[in-house]
């Protein structure tokens, strides 16, 4: 009886996204075990999420399963106690302290290189590319970094710094197509080495470093994908750093991700098994964060192109497949599919956004000349 009414909440709750449960259509959700609907009732997006790495439950196209979710809101209605247990660590903690600030590297970035040179574009570019002219990844990618370059006013003999500056993908573009000298910091190791090797003998210096220790000026600054791990507690001395590190008459560029709502945490299973101590800022928290630091030249918001970037991430991993299961086991598969294309629902259904932001330090004289 009590399985039974459990199954019913489910069943309710996900009939106003049009979902069914064991339905006909691609978004519909196949259920395995019937114990399903009390795991997710008592934990939420966590439970759901080991349960599909379980294998308790599928749908042939969970993309469109989490885009009916999401932009329904049915996962406001499952909310567990356990969530705000992790609302006040993170309220009682900073989750993204210095000490703390490489463990993403280790549970995320230095999982293996193979991974992502098959999942990503040719650059290993892994942020959302920008598809407005483009129609495959690895010019979609260019075209990202190009925009960068455009905002920022690249000009040749330039010093750049990349904060999270990944595998050097970023980093050499610059150097080579806008003859610049190019610093990047990553906390990964993997993706210190690559990016080293990938540049060789290019004017550009990548260092294993937390962005909070570097002293040094720049003309310009740039930070792609990389603001996710900052988290609240940490975005004005963010943006204290970047304002420190940059000459008066630079350009700093954020791209980022962003929530709607301001927030002190991510969702529970993209911190267990994804981005550990992540979080994605608000429009509100980081015009608090640069408030006194910097002029806001330029807001733009391109958060759908995140989707087909995604999906395309999802088609060469799948793709990769067979190459990657002597590594990873059946359980890495499902969980890193369920990871990329849940999160291309939450941009399709614009629940999340990406964002470039252009900020100067006292405003630029005459008006800041913006492109898209």
């Amino acid at each position: 009886m009590l399985r039974t009414t459990f199954r019913h909440k489910v069943e309710e709750a996900l009939s106003s996204a049009d979902v069914q449960l064991n339905g006909s259509r691609p978004w519909d959700l196949q259920v395995h075990n019937d114990k399903l609907y009390s795991r997710v009732l008592s934990k939420g997006s966590l439970g759901l999420g080991e349960a599909y790495m379980e294998g308790w439950w599928d749908s042939p196209a969970l993309d469109q399963f989490f885009f009916r979710v999401l932009r329904s809101q049915v996962d406001s209605k499952f909310k567990p106690v356990q969530e705000l247990t992790c609302n006040i660590r993170a309220r009682l903690q900073n989750l993204q302290s210095r000490q703390r600030a490489f463990e993403v590297a280790l549970r995320h970035y230095d999982i293996g290189n193979d991974l992502y040179e098959k999942m990503l574009d040719q650059r290993m570019i892994y942020s959302c590319a920008y598809w407005r002219d483009s129609d495959n990844l690895d010019e979609a990618q260019e075209a990202k970094l190009d925009l960068v370059c455009r905002k920022l006013h690249i000009e040749p003999g330039m010093r750049v710094l990349d904060i999270g500056c990944g595998w050097g993908g970023t980093a050499r573009y610059l150097a080579e197509k806008y003859d610049v000298r190019v610093v990047g910091l990553t906390v990964s190791k993997e993706q210190a080495e690559h990016g080293r090797r990938i540049c060789g003998k290019l004017p550009v210096d990548i260092s294993l470093q937390d962005y909070r220790s570097l002293e040094d000026k720049f003309d310009r600054i740039l930070s792609i994908g990389m603001f996710e791990h900052v988290g609240y507690k940490n975005y004005r001395t963010f943006m204290k750093c970047v304002r420190h590190n940059l000459k008066d008459n630079g350009l700093f560029l954020l791209h980022t991700i962003g929530g709607s709502q301001s927030t002190t945490r991510t969702d529970p299973w993209i911190d267990r098994y994804i981005f550990p101590n992540s979080m994605l800022p608000s429009k509100k928290q980081i015009c608090q964060a640069a408030e006194g630091v910097f002029t806001l030249e330029d807001w733009h918001n391109f958060g759908p192109d995140y989707d087909p970037t995604l999906v395309a991430w999802h088609d060469n991993f799948c793709t990769s497949w067979q190459d990657l299961n002597t590594r990873y086991d059946e359980s890495f598969y499902r969980m890193w599919k369920y990871y990329l294309l849940s999160c291309a629902a939450s941009f399709r259904a614009r629940k999340n956004h990406v964002w470039q932001i252009v900020f100067s330090p006292n405003g630029v004289l005459g008006g800041y000349q913006c492109c898209r």
